[in-house]
């Protein structure tokens, strides 16, 4: 019998497994799909197919894979994750840390930097476990896991926790992060906390993003007046050409007020290409990692990713007016072109800028990169080079 599969693996798994491979062969192919032109698709679960595939794929043929390369056992996967915590380490660096959508805060009153990100072994499709957060003073070395954020019981979520982002507002901190909902609609919540290191806990009621909107990696933008807007991604799994909107919180950050405003479709960036071996009746174009910045001049930029020449990228936009609502335009080639991306942009102790992302695309072997910026009144480029210490 082949190794232990469920809908929860993803299809290189399947596609790698002596028993497991065979099948999801013959299954693509009565799709019209080329498994040599999965590209990034090969990261999706079984499981995600069925609601990727447009009702080609129902729930019981997954079950009927599973119970194929099972022995007749339908596993799902689903086992409780481990109570026992990580213990924390001194001394890590970045090339030990595996995290996805990497976000770093600087806080000045302890001169310490925080690391969060998509840290769950299988961010996919394991059961969800939480963030961690990392503590460095140079950005070089690091201490943690800390666990910045566990699930109360009876949280809305049961899995695929990603892109935390964690801001400084109005004397506390306050997490965005994406989590999906038992029917499979996702969203981005708030949390809280009294510190950078946590612990967060839920503070919006469920998602403040639309409920029946596939959304993910909300982003809290304050604008020139003062009022807090949250910018995420109306996902392409939805409507094939992934794209970006902006809306008004309360105050108090725990609701929305009025209808969210289009700022832009992945596909008008003329780097971004679709995501090949993804859909048979529409190109599918892919947003994701929405980060916004002002630069020194007043000029308004965002970063955001997508699917590149050279596979994940990630690229810069520009408002005209300045404000959030643009119009956005698109810069001509992707500022980081090849196998990284969800980036975000923050201030180093001397006042310096750097960036940081995550690369290469692929998990596990994600890591955060972290390089230098160059401020122009326009636009930002990156330095050449690792970080100098």
């Amino acid at each position: 019998m082949s190794t232990t599969l469920t809908g929860r693996n993803t299809l290189g798994d399947w596609l790698e497994d002596p028993t497991g491979g065979p099948l999801i062969r013959e299954l693509l192919t009565r799709l019209g799909q080329d498994v040599s032109h999965l590209g990034p698709a090969r990261v999706f679960s079984l499981n995600r197919l069925v609601e990727l595939s447009e009702g080609k794929i129902s729930q019981p043929l997954v079950d009927g894979l599973v119970r194929s390369v099972n022995g007749g056992r339908l596993v799902t996967g689903e086992e409780p994750a481990a109570a026992v915590p990580e213990p924390v380490r001194q001394g890590l660096t970045l090339d030990g840390i595996q995290i996805r959508d990497p976000f770093v805060l600087h806080d000045p009153s302890s001169s310490a930097y925080f690391l969060y990100g998509s840290t769950d072994p299988n961010i996919w499709d394991g059961p969800g476990i939480g963030f961690d957060t990392y503590r460095s003073t140079d950005l070089l070395h690091w201490e943690g896991p800390f666990a910045a954020f566990r699930p109360p019981a009876g949280f809305w979520s049961e899995g695929s926790f990603w892109a935390p982002e964690v801001h400084a507002y109005r004397d506390r901190w306050y997490m965005f992060a994406t989590f999906t909902a038992p029917d499979g609609y996702r969203g981005t919540q708030i949390l809280v906390g009294d510190t950078p290191q946590g612990p967060f806990s839920p503070w919006s009621e469920g998602a403040v993003t639309p409920r029946k909107w596939q959304c993910l990696d909300g982003t809290l933008h304050v604008d020139e007046a003062g009022a807090p807007w949250i910018v995420y991604c109306h996902e392409w799994t939805q409507i094939h050409d992934g794209a970006v909107f902006a809306q008004r919180l309360d105050e108090d950050l725990r609701h929305t007020t009025g209808t969210p405003v289009f700022l832009f479709n992945a596909s008008d960036a003329p780097w971004a290409e679709p995501l090949p071996g993804v859909s048979v009746k529409f190109p599918a174009y892919v947003t994701d990692g929405p980060f916004l910045f002002r630069l020194g001049s007043g000029h308004l930029v965002m970063l955001w990713s997508s699917h590149g020449e050279q596979g994940y990228a990630m690229g810069l936009a520009h408002s005209a007016s300045g404000l959030i609502t643009g119009p956005w335009t698109q810069e001509e080639h992707a500022l980081w072109p090849a196998d990284g991306g969800h980036g975000m942009v923050f201030r180093l102790g001397d006042g310096s800028l750097a960036l940081t992302l995550h690369q290469p695309n692929n998990t596990p072997d994600e890591r955060a990169v972290v390089r230098r910026l160059v401020e122009h009144d326009t636009t930002l480029t990156i330095e050449e080079g690792p970080m100098p210490l």
